[in-house]
């Protein structure tokens, strides 16, 4: 029997049971550095050395090179990897460079790729001697950071087989492709223009956005009433890249025309309420981001120490201002800013405290998540950041002048 047969699909990736923890074990301290300077991808004298963009996927457990004219397109059956690295201070011989690493997650990513992007991304700040802003970066709910990198984020469905993940050929079927394009709502100086594959159904329109309808034999253009002239451009050029591969006819309709339920009818909702298309919804992206939600959680500080001798994670403040004073060199502090959980890690650490700052983050998300009852119903989508002492993001310290 092939030694491969009879294995079952790898399981999906649950972000809020993040299996990420065993980063910071003692095995995982002794190897990282020796494995990270043997990394082929970050050993490509560029990584580290200039400013700029650098994009992995995860594909079979190894760490494969983006390649650059695919920059800001995902699926969401994969894991990537985004290193940006830019200059700090002034021109000159000696600039030096500051870095952010999100391993990002699609929502249909599985266990050994979120792992995989998980513990690459902590050997790569190993490999930029520690002092990069880490981030998980999560499909559903994107940072204004992470978005600010592109000028178009296209996410598609589908991804690269993993490991023994081994999909069966499915019988040949109707193409069916229904694409949403929006401006993501977010308060950023640059918001980007997202095009993100939606399930086909005439529940997935909204008369905020625009829609591309892709039924193999034609295209669709639907327009909601309250579109933008960006949205409306960027569905121009998804359809121009769609129709260079095959002639097909084109036909865009406004909401406005009586004509646009034929989209509807084609998406399964003849009987539907033209009505009930008023909002974005639900889903991904479909409200504002963490970042600027009114309903953020109350601010709250917290020490993690092992400086009596046993490991405490204790409530330092409890609403009001955090101040670059508050935090103490010898330990880690995780600070709620109520969109998102900072890790602050001080210079003279322990290496038990460093060990243990990701199984802590991730434990207070999921005890967020289970007080459901006090509205945190989805703090599994909370952005996570890390930064070093003397390393501190521009983000991070927005965060603790507020």
């Amino acid at each position: 029997m092939p030694p491969h047969e009879g294995l079952v699909h790898l399981k999906e990736y649950d972000i809020k049971d993040s299996n990420v923890e065993l980063i910071g074990s003692d095995l995982d301290h002794r190897v990282k550095y020796n494995s990270a300077a043997s990394e082929p991808a970050w050993n490509n004298g560029k990584v580290g050395q200039e400013a700029g963009l650098f994009i992995w996927r995860i594909e079979n457990f190894q760490v494969v090179a983006w390649p650059k004219e695919r920059n800001g397109e995902f699926y969401d059956g994969d894991s990537f990897i985004v290193l940006h690295s830019y200059k700090v201070g002034d021109e000159g011989d000696d600039v030096k460079l500051g870095h952010d690493i999100f391993f990002w997650l699609g929502s249909k990513t599985t266990q050994d790729e979120a792992g995989t992007a998980a513990y690459k991304t902590v050997e790569l700040d190993e490999f930029l001697h520690g002092a990069a802003t880490q981030h998980r970066e999560i499909q559903q709910q994107p940072s204004e950071e992470f978005l600010s990198l592109f000028r178009h984020v296209s996410i598609r469905s589908g991804g690269v087989r993993s490991g023994f993940h081994h999909v069966e050929p499915e019988e040949p079927k109707e193409v069916l492709t229904l694409l949403r394009i929006f401006k993501y709502p977010g308060s950023g100086r640059i918001s980007p223009i997202i095009v993100h594959e939606v399930e086909p159904t005439w529940q997935s329109l909204d008369e905020n956005d625009v829609f591309v309808l892709d039924k193999g034999e034609k295209i669709w253009v639907w327009q909601g009433k309250k579109c933008s002239p960006m949205e409306k451009a960027k569905a121009a050029q998804v359809v121009n890249d769609l129709t260079l591969a095959k002639h097909v006819d084109v036909e865009v309709l406004s909401q406005l025309e009586s004509r646009s339920k034929i989209i509807v009818d084609l998406l399964g909702g003849k009987d539907a309420d033209p009505s009930s298309l008023q909002a974005a919804r639900p889903g991904y992206f479909a409200k504002a981001s963490h970042e600027n939600s009114a309903a953020s959680r109350p601010r709250k500080l917290f020490r993690l120490s092992d400086n009596s001798g046993t490991v405490s994670f204790d409530l330092v403040k409890d609403g009001g201002h955090v101040q670059k004073s508050d935090f103490d060199s010898n330990d880690i502090f995780i600070y709620d800013a109520g969109s998102r959980l900072w890790v602050w890690q001080g210079l003279q650490a322990s290496e038990r405290e460093k060990a243990l700052w990701i199984k802590v983050a991730q434990a207070y998300v999921r005890h967020l998540q289970d007080s459901q009852s006090q509205g945190h119903e989805d703090a599994f989508l909370t952005p996570i950041s890390k930064v070093v002492q003397g390393h501190e993001s521009p983000a991070f310290l927005k965060a603790i002048q507020v």
